[in-house]
């Protein structure tokens, strides 16, 4: 009986050890040892130990594979080496334990070693290996802009005009972005099609009518093409323009008219780029943060 009893409360005792095996294994997220391992894995990379640092993360992950501090530690050293082979294996794992509140993001960061990896491929030439790096990019975050320029940029590289203009029109359907629609622009206007560089910007500028850097745009095409008899937006920018060709062929009372018109409805003509992860401003698009080294991040300011 009481060895029974014995055999009993030890099967006990094992069974405890593993159910809270089980179920700390996998995040760790409230486990002492986890805590402490990342303290110090902190502290490691504060003091620029990265080799450390690095332990430190695997030492976690082995122990609680799906800890998502130690992967994203482990992702971001990757990234500072420029080692996206590394950085995407990583951020795949990352993305199957990461809760649902955090899937866009990661998904993002997904896109983003995908991108970088089809940039390395572009820059030896190798067009088909940077083509299916930016699908997967577009395939884990479809709204990420870098991606979706570079796969134009890749197909024109290859030889497939067709298939990157397709590419940039797609993408201007739902996002209207300046970079995108100005590869769009260097394509209408090497066709000879003023008409749909006209189009291009209007439809642009009537489904993001507070985007004044899109009514910019529409205002430069039509001064450059002096499309007086299209009927232009109600914009102020517009008005700027169109008093420019006016004055330019010497109607100088229909110039004054749309000079005025432009200053009663302007708020400014200049805008900036802006970060929306850091709020750092840039005169230009970029795909990558020159301040926080975010990618994707920067949108043209609103009218202020």
């Amino acid at each position: 009986m009481t060895s029974s009893l014995q055999t009993l409360l030890s099967l006990g005792r094992h069974a405890a050890r593993w159910l809270t095996t089980r179920s700390a294994a996998p995040s760790g997220v409230d486990d002492p040892q986890a805590i402490d391992a990342m303290r110090r894995a902190a502290e490691a990379r504060r003091a620029g130990r990265g080799d450390e640092t690095r332990t430190l993360y695997r030492y976690v992950l082995q122990r609680w594979p799906q800890h998502a501090d130690a992967l994203r530690g482990l992702r971001d050293l990757a990234i500072e080496a420029r080692d996206w082979d590394e950085a995407v294996a990583i951020q795949q794992r990352l993305l199957t334990a990461a809760a649902p509140t955090d899937r866009a993001v990661e998904s993002e960061w997904l896109a983003v070693g995908y991108y970088e990896l089809g940039r390395l491929e572009l820059a030896r030439a190798n067009t088909a290996a940077a083509i299916t790096h930016f699908r997967a990019a577009l395939k884990a975050d479809r709204d990420f802009l870098p991606a979706v320029l570079a796969l134009g940029d890749a197909c024109e590289a290859a030889g497939d005009h067709r298939e990157a203009v397709r590419t940039w029109e797609r993408a201007a359907e739902s996002r209207p972005a300046l970079p995108l629609l100005a590869r769009l622009e260097r394509v209408y206007r090497r066709e000879g099609r003023p008409t749909r560089m006209i189009a291009l910007y209007r439809t642009a500028s009537e489904r993001v009518p507070d985007d004044l850097a899109l009514s910019l745009a529409l205002g430069r095409v039509y001064f450059e093409l002096e499309m007086l008899e299209v009927r232009a937006p109600d914009l102020p920018v517009i008005h700027a323009f169109l008093g420019a060709v006016f004055e330019r062929r010497g109607d100088t009372r229909d110039a004054f008219e749309e000079y005025r018109r432009a200053l009663r409805m302007s708020h400014g003509f200049d805008w900036p780029h802006r970060c929306q992860a850091c709020s750092a401003a840039t005169p230009t698009w970029q795909d990558r943060c020159p301040q926080c080294q975010r990618w994707n991040t920067l949108r043209p300011s609103p009218i202020r």
